[in-house]
């Protein structure tokens, strides 16, 4: 189903939704009864964010060429030691 626009003289816009390719130039106006004209609209049409994208993309290529890995990742690094000496004393985690 598609939504097409129509726009009557005495009462403005209005919408109407028909199987696709079935609108016709001109459409009663539900409130007047009055003839009113197709307007063309842009379809609506939504696209994804880029981010969003990106994100499809790379979950599409893992799932037949996943990355190789050719080494273990490095450890992870400790935090810097805190400025105020007191702190030294608390116990690490």
């Amino acid at each position: 189903m598609a939504t097409y626009r129509y726009r009557c003289a005495e009462c403005g816009p209005f919408d109407v939704v028909r199987p696709i390719g079935t609108a016709g130039d001109a459409e009663p106006c539900g409130s007047c009864g009055g003839e009113a004209s197709r307007v063309f609209t842009p379809p609506l049409v939504a696209r994804t964010s880029r981010p969003l994208a990106r994100a499809l993309g790379a979950q599409e290529a893992s799932a037949h060429e996943p990355r190789v890995v050719g080494r273990v990742p490095g450890a992870p690094r400790r935090p810097a030691p805190p400025a105020d000496p007191r702190h030294a004393r608390l116990p690490r985690p």
